[in-house]
């Protein structure tokens, strides 16, 4: 114990394995999660140990935390402010609204202190940023003793625990198995449905697969058909969709050949293009050979982003024909990348600006290409530059202080690096050619910064879990399960009479807007489809934006 108190840094990190731990452990569909499992952990510690951590410390992994969390879902957030994605929005002001009212309630009817209202929101909506952005919002009363600070704080852990637990069980349990009898539909055959309706925009891979049919594909060919035909002819012949990248004579390779070049009998040529065209090309060319030795050439791969605004609204077959350096330079567009979501590579698809094109052919004429519509794409690397002048102005906005009427009201650090993450990355999305913050990296700076913000939460308010527990153990469950069947009942039948929401995606939704992965993974499971998913990150994005907002909130308005 004393190894412990005296080097706080070992308490930290043996929260996050212990804790993590406990997270992996399941009952039927649910598991606690990693974070839920830290807190558990370090308040336990910290009632034992009474290590003291820094609070500089958990402002800075918070601030990386919710600015990660901003950055991620700043495209698809703007993305979704939209006409179409109206009806959904309306799901996460039901949310906010409901909780912070019911929160309000309870704090008014059993006189609770801010910490335990703060603690209750954010537990029972299941949204843990809410923790780091109500503790950093009593930090900033005023009125209140620096013990009374730390107290209250405290309780916010405490309470967020417990509701956190109760609120998590009954919002997997609720959408995945009641909603569905409520609604009269088999989850699995309504998704199934629903699916086939909107097949047309395609499917998705896993991470571990791959397409058995890849849409561009290179093939070997004997010429008997295309004798004394030239190279550029017999391009042109197939409408530039395929390109001679080698010809291979007697002992000769050719790598490329001229479009002035004449084919022969007997010459091997190596093609390069999508299966239904390398497949007329057969039957132009001549029979098909198996991989020749010698007879191949590397091909380079690369990302551009589009940035001229003359491609908007153009499909990749018009622009295919305005840029010869499609067919000329055998360069082809296998994904369309939009706000994180691939899109099918046809020749119908219309790009908007922002897309990212990946492109494989020469190395050459992918140069050309890329300097014409776009500019290529950084994203090898975090840049620090960009990343530090993010937080650094949320850190700013953060302090600003607004007053409604006797209420002040401040976005604090928390509030401050979401907003800018949202912004900045939303910016970076628009080109692509700057403030790079790969996907994975900010995935593990966002996991990373929340996990030890809690750590640290939990280590200093393990003295004050016990005292609360006792003070209102029963109301804290209660509590926890209101303020999950509340709003997503409302939502349910809000969604079915006046939004007309179809239910598979309405059930996703309500997930969503409960920011709860463990519920939309019970939900998928159930419905044996991932189409409940299409619904849930529209909400799920808007609510983690929404719900860290309602900390201060309702800490100004109880604070006052």
């Amino acid at each position: 114990m004393g190894i412990l108190r005296d080097n706080p840094e070992l308490a930290l990190f043996l929260c996050l394995a212990a804790g993590y731990l406990v997270g992996k452990l399941r009952v039927g569909p649910i598991t606690l999660g990693g974070i839920c499992g830290t807190l558990i952990v370090s308040l336990l510690v910290g009632a034992w140990t009474k290590v003291t951590v820094s609070d500089d410390v958990k402002t800075i992994f918070f601030a990386l935390f919710i600015f990660s969390l901003g950055y991620m879902a700043g495209p698809q957030f703007f993305t979704n402010l939209n006409k179409k994605s109206l009806r959904f929005f309306t799901l996460c002001l039901i949310e906010v609204v409901s909780v912070v009212a019911i929160a309000f309630g309870l704090a008014e009817a059993f006189d609770l202190d801010v910490g335990t209202a703060a603690g209750i929101l954010a537990g029972a909506a299941t949204e843990s940023a809410v923790v780091g952005t109500a503790t950093e919002a009593i930090g900033k009363l005023s009125d209140l003793t620096q013990e009374q600070i730390t107290q209250y704080q405290g309780h916010v852990a405490t309470a967020y625990t417990v509701c956190y637990l109760f609120g998590l069980i009954t919002i997997v349990i609720y959408t995945s198995q009641i909603m569905p009898m409520m609604l009269r539909i088999n989850l699995r055959d309504a998704s199934r449905e629903l699916w086939e309706k909107m097949r047309g925009s395609g499917g998705g891979l896993e991470a571990d697969e791959r397409e058995a049919l890849p849409g561009m594909v290179g093939r070997t060919f004997l010429v008997t058909l295309a004798d004394g035909a030239k190279v550029g002819d017999l391009e042109r012949r197939l409408g530039g969709r395929v390109t001679v990248e080698a010809v291979k004579r007697g002992s000769k390779v050719l790598t490329p050949p001229p479009p002035d070049f004449e084919l022969t009998l007997s010459d091997l040529v190596l093609t390069v293009g999508r299966r239904a065209n390398i497949i007329e090309a057969g039957r132009v060319i001549g029979p098909e050979t198996p991989a020749v030795p010698g007879l191949d050439t590397p091909l380079a791969t690369t990302q551009i982003s589009l940035t001229d605004k003359g491609v908007v609204g153009k499909s990749l077959d018009t622009l295919s024909k305005e840029h010869p350096e499609f067919s000329s330079g055998g360069v082809y567009v296998t994904d369309v990348l939009r706000n994180e979501q691939h899109l099918p590579a046809t020749p119908e698809t219309v790009v908007d600006r922002g897309d990212v094109l990946t492109l494989v052919g020469a190395r050459s004429g992918l140069g050309k290409l890329a300097s014409k519509v776009g500019a290529v794409v950084k994203n090898d690397a975090t840049d620090f530059i960009y990343l530090g002048l993010g937080i650094v102005a949320g850190s700013l906005l953060g302090q600003v202080v607004v007053e409604f009427g006797d209420v002040p009201m401040s976005l604090g650090t928390g509030g401050g690096c979401l907003i800018s993450g949202l912004l900045f990355g939303w910016f970076r999305s628009r080109t692509q050619t700057f403030g790079a913050f790969p996907p994975q990296a900010a995935s593990t700076l966002k996991d990373m910064g929340l996990a030890i913000f809690i750590a640290c939460t939990g280590l200093v308010s393990g003295p004050q879990a016990w005292p609360l527990l006792k003070e209102y153990g029963a109301l804290l469950p209660f509590a926890g399960i209101a303020m999950v069947l509340i709003p997503a009942t409302i939502s349910l039948v809000v969604g079915t009479k006046l939004l007309k929401i179809e239910k598979p995606l309405l059930i996703g939704a309500i997930a969503g807007q409960q920011c709860s992965t463990p519920a939309i993974t019970s939900i998928t499971q159930v419905a044996q489809s991932s189409v409940p998913m299409l619904g849930y990150t529209i909400t799920y994005t808007l609510s983690n934006f929404l719900l860290p907002l309602t900390g201060p909130l309702l800490v100004g308005v109880l604070g006052a």
